[in-house]
């Protein structure tokens, strides 16, 4: 009706197509089969993640490349208003360093692994280069570097390129040094790297985290080399091979700078060159134990001098150092330290810049040229500016980029919530759905817990109790009711030397009373009252070494030496704790030093496993889990990255861990395991997170399957199974956690299947409710009146979602043709053109499609959805709404309060699948049955019951569609009036007929306002009358926004609308069906020239 008059009756289908295999797949266990079942990225993104480098676009000061450390790179071309992930589908996700190319703009090369010392650091894939502004990449080689420093284009030829690698944080060799490319990346040379420490040996841990060219004379080059190595015990952040090295002819040779620098060992070396005098250079310079400073050189780094004894700290110097030399300010350098610290004279005096409402850990920095007020920097939680030259900060608040280490869920009622623990961004909590029709914001999200945040665990009988800790074991009970916080950490007693924690210490929850709890230092501890006492249960489980002394590159060192253990793990310790579900006391240990331990008595004595099959000794316990179903098997999940071995890893045990054998099978190399979960229905069917995405398998390890629908290539650093709802939540490292809604389709993937099924699963129960519309917007994903950079994530669909599975799908006639002829032309076969017949036929043929049939327990049909035909799987959601029933318009229009068909009442529904072929519908398959089960709260005032309400409304839907069918047909038979009228004009008949064609349609306008008002008088807010769209907009108010049920003057509403509408129907039925169809009549036999709404002619 006009003005949108019942358009808040129209309906939405929320029918989202998971897209089929790629057409060069065969059905069957692979990536690309299960591509369409999806995961659903949830954020947060309150309190974003590490970012390891800023580029901005040195034409266009709107686009930025962002590296984030373990994130990949984003893209924005409106200065973070908006982001586009550009690197997803790349074979590493953690990011060094972005370089523009200064001569082409769309060139960018990003180096990967990003280049600091920590413990959590991920490793790299060599360098990568687009030459299209992102949307493409391409590997270049360096492929064994894992971490890039920094990449140079020399600004008078593109083709010439330096690389600094840094190499290896595990392990020695690799590609390590300063590189150079003359073929634009084609190839590449070494030529800074050998020899700079005292022994080859050195030099294998050596390489080169800096290159910078003097902005005059790109021939003139600095580039800084870094000798470091990191293990589980410690890291040792400098050596004889590092050092700063000044080349002036292109970087073909190279001689060390060394006149006032120290003379010792050298850790982590930050340098900078200033940009209005490149004959001042700056160093940052670690030495032995935390300690270093601030050095300067007037004369291109030939002398220095020591201006300060200034050195990051925090985490250690070997996390920072990063130093930037202002564009608009002489001696004005930036130093990246746990706040970041500013000198404006060359490194005298330094001062601590404001960050009351900034995060901390600095990492990166970039300048606008045309404003010297204008700072970006990237922190461990983000990205912010400053406009005033950091007195204020602005907090880019939609990259949802958190590193999450570990996760937990809830059983709330209705939606459960995750906990994750982060990289220096608190324990952080927030639900996986919310009851906001937009779906999940950052203000839904809160924190448990601040300082690093590691492994939680919520009570599985008790939403509001939760535990969270902070590194090194500070674990603590989080009141979600009160709000307060207990600090529980277990303590040695009395004569006992201190325990040692993991900086990710266990805590587990017993399977046989959620108030029992474990937790991991060297020893096990046990809790029977909530973690408010605690009796230790083993001895020291671990190796128990000085780690101070074992050797590290190659040999053992000095307590003055540049190592840091400040804000290290602790040594030895216990890294992962199980106890089986089936028999209580049996409970299994992992440590850091390659150990597993089990005890079937409780703790009264332990058995040990120092060896496994295939695996090097010492490896590092992941994860360790008693069998849900068998209480004789235990699996592992060991890691030995952090002695340069990258490969995958994962035992199964029969035995109760005296012997073991590997189920890795046919998981791909490169790919370190962190966690596996077994479903709590089928044996056979579990899920590993992986350094790079999800893998499952359906027959305990013969074979794993990537599950990479929904998600881009990262660690999957933790997997929990919500069994309930049987969901499948993931804590990602750099892209925050992702949720596999219902994975229970996989409990009945088999071969068979999967090459000639086609299958409708059993549905999950759907959650029957009326969202709210707090922004006032009632799409998903709605950012109302918010603006673009308002970050909202996606809930479930809201109602029933459909899940099925296509072997082969279903193509038309053309496609089936097509591909039979693109196989002889492939091979330079003749093909014959098909007929007119045939091609004709294909062009009259129905698209095919597959069609759902939702019926009530009476068998009547409530809803048909349509969805993709194509091979694969794909989920389709109904939204628990009966269709709505306004007409048909040429185009969709768009409805301010959404979906508006009437919400059916709970209770029990069929659906059947069904394809339609050339218009023809066959069934696929049996029909399945699920329930529809409110979590409506109780209303604050009860109103109707739902079935009155549904009968209610779909009285008033009924009127609407009639009374908007009818206003269709009148404006359709005034717009044949028109047209009749002008062909009056000009036919042979007299005036009689045009008299009569101007009543009538006189008439029908009278009736068209009595039924949706006059649009004129609407105009000046004057209705003369209550029209019927007026009644029915009041009495249908409106079916999306509430289900309370009609009140009284709803009621009398509907009964006047009823009754004006009998009046007018009664009225239009003179006017077209009498007088309107004698009026064509006559024109018939008058022979006057066809109209619109006249049928065949005489």
């Amino acid at each position: 009706m006009r003005n949108h008059l019942f358009s808040a009756l129209a309906a939405v289908l929320i029918c989202v197509p998971a897209w089929a295999q790629d057409e060069d797949s065969e059905p069957g266990f692979n990536e690309a089969t299960f591509k369409g079942l999806e995961m659903r990225g949830i954020g947060p993104a309150f309190m974003s993640g590490r970012i390891a480098d800023i580029a901005i676009h040195p034409e266009n000061n709107n686009v930025w490349y962002v590296g984030v450390g373990s994130g990949g790179v984003w893209k924005t071309t409106n200065s973070g208003t908006t982001w586009e992930p550009i690197f997803d589908n790349e074979d590493s996700y953690s990011i060094g360093c972005i370089t523009i190319d200064p001569n082409n703009p769309n060139t960018v090369w990003v180096g990967t692994g990003e280049n600091v010392s920590g413990r959590h650091v991920a490793y790299g894939s060599g360098v990568y280069r687009s030459r299209d502004g992102g949307q493409n990449w391409e590997n270049m080689g360096l492929e064994d570097s894992q971490h890039i420093g920094m990449i140079r284009v020399d600004p008078r030829d593109s083709s010439t390129i330096f690389v600094a690698a840094q190499g290896p944080l595990w392990s020695g060799g690799g590609d390590r040094g300063l590189f150079k490319s003359t073929d634009g990346g084609e190839t590449w040379r070494k030529v800074l790297g050998d020899g700079l420490g005292n022994t080859d040996l050195d030099d294998r841990y050596t390489g080169v985290s800096e290159v910078h060219l003097d902005p005059r004379n790109p021939d003139v080059m600095y580039a800084v080399s870094w000798q470091r190595l990191r293990n589980v015990a410690e890291v040792m952040d400098g050596g004889p091979g590092t050092g700063i090295h000044k080349s002036e002819d292109g970087g073909e040779t190279w001689r060390q700078l060394t006149e006032g620098l120290p003379e010792g060992m050298m850790g982590k070396t930050g340098f900078a060159i200033s940009p209005q005098n490149p004959d001042v250079v700056y160093a940052t310079i670690e030495l032995d134990n935390r300690t270093g400073g601030f050095w300067r050189s007037e004369d291109g780094g030939e002398t220095w001098e020591k201006r300060n004894d200034y050195l990051s700290g925090g985490t250690g110097p070997h996390y920072y150092q990063e130093i930037f030399a202002s564009p608009h300010r002489f001696d004005r350098v930036y130093q990246m330290d746990v706040q970041m610290h500013r000198t404006d004279d060359g490194g005298e005096n330094f001062i601590s810049m404001s960050h009351e409402t900034k995060h901390s850990d600095h990492h990166a920095m970039a300048f606008r040229p045309d404003d010297p007020n204008y700072l970006i920097v990237g922190t461990d939680g983000g990205i912010y500016e400053s406009f005033d030259e950091g007195e204020t900060w602005k907090f880019v608040a939609n990259l949802p980029v958190t590193q999450f280490y570990k996760v937990a869920v809830d059983y709330d009622e209705p939606f459960y919530n995750v906990y994750g623990g982060t990289q220096d961004n608190n324990t952080q909590g927030g639900p996986t759905r919310t009851w906001q029709v937009a779906g999940i914001r950052n203000s839904d999200w809160f924190i448990t817990l601040f300082g690093d945040g590691h492994q939680p665990a919520v009570d599985p009988n008790n939403p509001d109790i939760v535990y969270a800790q902070w590194q090194q074991g500070n674990l603590t009970r989080y009141d979600r009711r009160t709000g307060e916080t207990v600090y529980i950490k277990p303590q040695a007693g009395e004569g006992e030397e201190p325990d040692r924690y993991n900086w990710d210490s266990p805590i587990l929850i017993s399977p046989h009373n959620s108030g029992t709890l474990y937790f991991g230092t060297q020893r096990v501890w046990k809790s029977d009252d909530y973690g408010d006492s605690w009796t230790a249960i083993s001895g020291d489980l671990t190796r128990d070494e000085d780690r101070v002394r074992r050797p590290i590159m190659g040999r053992t060192w000095s307590y003055d030496a540049p190592r840091d253990l400040y804000a290290m793990s602790q040594f030895n310790t216990v890294t992962s704790l199980s106890e089986s579900p089936l028999v209580p006391g049996l409970i299994y240990a992992g440590t850091d030093d390659g150990l597993i331990q089990i005890t079937e008595n409780g703790g009264e004595s332990w058995r040990t496993v120092d060896e496994l099959p295939g695996v090097p000794d010492r490896f590092f316990v992941n994860d360790i889990k008693a069998d849900l179903h068998d209480p004789d098997t235990v699996y592992v999940v060991v890691d030995d990255h952090k002695h340069g071995d990258l490969s995958p890893y994962i035992l199964k045990s029969e035995n109760r861990g005296r012997s073991w054998r590997s189920i890795a099978s046919n998981l791909p190399e490169r790919h370190l395991l962190w966690r596996v979960v077994q479903d709590h229905v089928k044996p056979g069917l579990m899920f590993l997170g992986t350094e790079f995405g999800v893998f499952f398998t359906i027959d305990g390890g013969g074979s794993w399957t990537k599950l990479k629908g929904g998600t881009p290539n990262i660690a999957f650093r933790d997997l929990v199974i919500q069994t309930r709802e049987n969901d499948l939540v993931g804590a990602t490292f750099g892209r925050s956690f992702y949720v596999f809604d219902d994975y229970t389709p996989l409990r009945q993937v088999d071969e068979d299947l999967l090459t000639s099924g086609n299958v409708l699963f059993p549905v999950r129960k759907a959650l029957w409710y009326v969202q709210k519309r707090d922004l006032g917007c009632s799409e998903p994903l709605c950012q109302a009146s918010q603006g673009d950079s308002y970050f909202v994530a996606p809930n479930p669909d809201f109602g029933a979602t459909f899940t099925y599975y296509l072997a082969e799908g279903y193509k038309s006639s053309k496609d089936v043709r097509r591909e039979a002829e693109k196989e002889k032309e492939a091979e330079n076969e003749n093909v014959v053109a098909a007929s007119w017949d045939t091609v004709l036929g294909e062009d009259r043929e129905d698209e095919s499609a597959i069609v759902f049939t939702v019926t009530n327990t009476s068998g009547n049909v409530v809803r048909q959805i349509e969805a993709p035909a194509e091979a694969g799987f794909h989920r389709v959601a109904w939204d628990l709404r009966y269709p709505a029933l306004n007409p048909w318009t040429p185009e969709e229009e768009e409805n301010y309060f959404g979906s508006g068909g009437v919400l059916v009442a709970p209770g029990t529904f069929k659906v059947q699948m069904q394809v339609r072929e050339d218009g023809v519908l066959s069934e696929l398959g049996e029909p399945q049955s699920f329930e529809v089960v409110s979590v409506r709260p109780d209303a604050t005032i009860p109103g109707s019951t739902q079935e009155q309400r549904v009968i209610f409304e779909m009285q008033v839907a009924e009127l609407s569609r009639a009374a908007e069918g009818t206003d269709a047909a009148i404006n359709d038979v005034i717009e044949e009036l028109d047209a009749v009228k002008d062909t009056l004009e000009r036919s042979m008949t007299d005036g009689s007929l045009y008299e009569l064609a101007n009543s009538i349609q006189q008439n029908l306008k009278i009736q068209r306002d009595r039924l949706g008002g006059n649009e004129k008088r609407a105009m000046y807010n004057d209705p003369a009358e209550m029209s019927v769209g007026a009644r029915l907009w009041h009495a249908g108010f409106v079916f999306s926004v509430g289900a309370y049920g009609p009140t009284a003057e709803q009621r009398e509403s509907l009964r006047l609308g009823r009754a004006l509408y009998d009046d007018i129907v009664s009225e239009l039925n003179t006017l077209v069906n009498v007088e309107y169809a004698g009026l064509k009549e006559a024109m018939d036999t008058a022979r006057v020239p066809w109209t619109p709404g006249r049928g065949i002619q005489p």
